[in-house]
């Protein structure tokens, strides 16, 4: 199993970005996927969720309004658009499925 994060960086306050991760190694299709992240001196925290059938989804109260989880099956791909990013949006971000994790994307909000 493989998660590999892409599309994090540097924006400021208000701006928007997005991130995918891409998914190998087992029936992506099968799998709900995740995006969690972490910021310094915190505890991983869950952002969104997607479930594998019917992309039921779910988000955590502090980006609710303002992220949207999707996926593309055909591309073993979940996406992450983060719109009216916040300086308290910094964090690494990892994608998810269970039993696997990515290695994490950093997402930095800053003037």
């Amino acid at each position: 199993v493989q998660l590999v994060e892409s599309g994090g960086g540097l924006v400021q306050p208000g701006g928007s970005l997005k991130l995918s991760c891409a998914a190998s190694g087992f029936t992506f299709s099968r799998y709900p996927m995740s995006w969690y992240r972490q910021a310094p001196g915190k505890e991983r925290e869950l952002v969104a969720k997607i479930t594998s059938v019917g992309g039921i989804t779910n988000y955590g109260d502090s980006v609710k309004g303002r992220f949207t989880i999707s996926r593309d099956n055909a591309k073993n791909t979940v996406y992450l658009q983060m719109n009216n990013l916040k300086p308290e949006d910094t964090a690494v971000y990892y994608c998810n499925t269970p039993g696997a994790w990515g290695q994490g994307t950093q997402v930095t909000v800053s003037s």
